[in-house]
């Protein structure tokens, strides 16, 4: 992903051929004269919208927030839809002709050798081929009388395991087209631009759906014993799968207890799946069009689920023990996709929307009622991704998509490649951005608004339109969740990109939306209102000091509750009644374990985790996620763990470092090593990152005891095969503190 942005970044607007004293004329235009003499002209000042407002909820007392803009807590998007079932089949009936799911055409396969011996593949993609609402409507319903003529009963439950990229996204993608809630459910990073996903798993969710067959959904990341556990407790019959996990399913195939059936999906191109049935003879097994092809021959009449029935079963990868199946309702898909929909800004049959990424599913949600999905990986994403074969065009260039979403990291990613190109070019270049950023910035985070219209125009036109084409040029909103976007990255998206960044929060147990920064909210940092499904209250956490009592700002757990908070954890009554709380009004709440403060125009910042919190040798409390939010921001950081040992008065961390910028300042301290592991020893290095990340962490305002005393330098990534991250990239605590316990204790030394 370290290419995913500047790969467009060469216009001649941003050269120093292409810009001469036209250039410099333009700029100082824009710079000094018109935002001048118009601000002057057209000022008027900022108004503070109200996005929250209190309500009064039962339950534990709190302070209570509900969505402005909403009086009344949304529960379907239409009267009629209250089930992912009959949202699917009303949408496809009311636009029947209109385009829907778009894959890109795998035209060839090339492997090109490095340097050093290794192979890797290159793919050549040609344009999006596109299957219109009625068309996908025909193949579920098919695929959902296939699986019953297959042998699956329908009282019982089928699985989805599917094959995810390196790093992988959750976001139902492919399942919107029949299946809010399965899409929302797959970790369908898997979907790959060339998959055969688009054409199975879509399907699949919806033709179970269309049977009333509740959906176990499983990460492929995660490890044997956890894909065991899942499997075995939901009592699975019928597991559906991309035909590369078919070697993992051999493997553990007599651990299995209650798998009959397997159905793969086929690989898309001209390599042949093989092997599918080795090791696994005792189950019964078929490819994905053969089923559709059953159904297609011997239509079964559909068995409708209830809205109050479970849809999914989703297992997620959490960071302790193994992985709890959240049950999800057809009530609780569709609550969600309602409330999504009144808050995408004017959404339209013109819309395009890039299905790739984790937390998609909260606008997949509702692209599945207003514009056309199509689908990329973050392999083939631009035309410099590491899957594009020279000459190709990548996913965005190709779809230019008006909607995205996008995890902090890929943003990050973007900033970093944009920033890089521009002090590579250096001179005017990097002259003019500087000055169209600084600009535009001002115009956002001032309080009179000027000429922001028509500068905004020039500024675009000199400088921001090449950056733009990295997205393909037609971005206009995008989301972002899955962990705290920084301010400054949030900042920088918005500005070069042209478009807001809707800040998401939410938790598989709340059908992933709880909150969602509007469209019109130029602050960064905060997560926005509730969404209109649901409620957010504040609880004081007295242990960790933070009260709804608390001045300027009421501070709390965050708890949510509404139509979107899901039905508990699949065979899991302890930890249910842990965190899920039903009040004297019947209403269910969900306690999240996060800790928030709710600023006066409604809107939620998460500040702090509950589960983080550990009690030093002298009596004060440190948030390790606090201060690993903090000093992530820095340029050596790729990854961190903050670790504290309640029988020392200081914490420690453990640092991967950006390899890039740790070897760029190895060469200009003419520093010599032989590989990277061996600079990470180094005692200059370690000094080095130790002092960034005390700047980093004063700028933050963290205490002392905050700033870690020691670190260790980590030179191999965390990644989620390495069992050390989750899917959605988020570190592993235990997994961590157990792989790495002798560095840890050293550094207690």
């Amino acid at each position: 992903m370290g290419d995913f942005a500047g790969s467009s970044f060469d216009s001649e607007l941003l050269t120093e051929k292409g810009s001469g004293i036209y250039g410099i004329v333009g700029a100082a235009i824009v710079a000094l004269l018109i935002p001048v003499l118009l601000s002057m002209m057209v000022a008027r000042k900022k108004k503070v919208k109200q996005r929250g407002v209190p309500v009064e909820v039962g339950g534990e007392p709190g302070y209570a927030i509900r969505n402005a803009q909403i009086p009344e807590l949304v529960e379907v998007p239409w009267k009629g839809a209250s089930t992912m079932a009959a949202l699917f089949e009303q949408s496809c009936k009311s636009h029947p002709q209109d385009r829907f799911l778009g894959k890109r055409k795998l035209l060839g396969k090339d492997f090109v050798t490095a340097s050093d011996g290794r192979k890797f593949e290159k793919l050549h993609l040609g344009d999006y081929e596109w299957q219109t609402y009625g068309e996908v409507f025909d193949r579920a319903c098919s695929f959902a009388s296939g699986l019953v003529n297959f042998g699956h009963n329908v009282d019982t439950r089928a699985a989805i395991l599917a094959e995810t990229c390196v790093e992988w996204f959750i976001a139902f993608q492919v399942w919107l087209a029949y299946v809010n809630s399965i899409d929302f459910l797959l970790p369908v990073d898997r979907v790959l631009s060339t998959s055969a996903m688009l054409k199975s798993d879509t399907f699949g969710f919806q033709g179970c759906f269309r049977q009333s067959i509740t959906v176990v959904t499983i990460y492929s990341s995660l490890g044997e014993d956890a894909l065991i556990h899942s499997l075995n407790e939901t009592q699975v019959t019928t597991l559906i799968c991309d035909s590369k996990q078919l070697k993992k399913l051999s493997a553990v195939s007599s651990s299995l207890k209650t798998i009959k059936n397997v159905i793969y999906f086929e690989n898309d191109g001209s390599e042949k799946d093989s092997g599918v049935s080795g090791g696994i003879s005792n189950w019964t097994v078929s490819s994905f069009s053969e089923v559709e092809k059953l159904g297609k021959r011997s239509p079964v009449d559909p068995s409708l689920p209830s809205q109050n029935g479970v849809a999914v079963i989703m297992y997620t990868s959490g960071s302790t023990g193994l992985p709890k199946g959240v049950m999800i309702t057809h009530g609780n898909i569709v609550a969600t996709a309602a409330a999504i929909k009144t808050l995408i800004p004017n959404p339209g049959r013109s819309d395009v929307y890039l299905a790739y990424l984790p937390l998609a599913h909260v606008l997949e949600l509702a692209a599945e009622v207003c514009c056309a999905i199509g689908y990329g990986s973050t392999l083939t994403m631009t035309d410099t991704s590491s899957k594009i074969k020279k000459g190709t065009k990548g996913d965005v260039s190709v779809l230019k998509p008006t909607l995205m979403a996008a995890v902090p990291a890929i943003f990050d990613r973007v900033r970093e490649g944009v920033v890089k190109k521009v002090e590579e070019k250096g001179g005017l270049t990097k002259n003019l951005f500087n000055i169209g950023y600084k600009r535009r910035l001002a115009a956002v985070e001032g309080s009179w608004f000027g000429a922001w219209g028509l500068e905004r125009m020039l500024w675009d036109a000199i400088v921001f339109k090449s950056v733009r084409a990295v997205l393909g040029g037609r971005i206009r909103f995008m989301i972002c969740g899955g962990a705290p976007l920084s301010a400054d990255s949030q900042r920088f998206i918005n500005i070069c990109m042209g478009a807001p960044i809707g800040q998401a929060y939410g938790l598989t147990e709340t059908c992933a939306g709880s909150t969602f920064s509007e469209w019109d909210d130029p602050s960064v940092g905060r997560v926005g209102p509730p969404v209109p499904c649901c409620y957010i209250k504040l609880v004081s956490w007295d242990e960790g000091g933070y009260k709804t009592s608390d001045k300027p700002m009421p501070r709390g757990e965050i708890v949510v509750g509404g139509f979107n908070v899901t039905a508990g954890y699949f065979n899991n009554p302890g930890k249910t009644s842990e965190v899920y709380k039903v009040d004297e009004r019947g209403m269910c709440w969900f306690y999240t374990g996060d800790i928030g403060q709710v600023y006066p125009d409604g809107c939620l910042e998460i500040i702090d985790r509950k589960k983080d919190i550990v009690k030093l040798q002298h009596g004060e409390y440190i948030s390790l996620g606090k201060v690993e939010a903090a000093l992530i921001s820095s340029n050596y950081v790729d990854n961190i763990m903050i670790h504290a040992d309640p029988f020392h008065n200081y914490c420690v961390a453990l640092v991967v470092p950006s390899h890039k910028a740790l070897e760029k300042w190895a060469h200009e301290a003419s520093i010599k090593y032989e590989d990277l592991s061996e600079l990470c020893n180094k005692a200059e290095a370690v000094n080095e990152v130790q002092q960034a990340l005390s700047k980093v962490a004063k700028a933050a305002k963290l205490d002392k005891f905050e700033i870690p005393a020691k670190i260790k330098l980590m030179p191999e990534p965390w990644t989620p095969e390495a069992g050390l991250v989750t899917a959605a990239l988020k570190i592993k605590r235990e997994q961590l503190k157990a792989k790495f316990k002798d560095d840890l204790q050293m550094l207690y030394q």
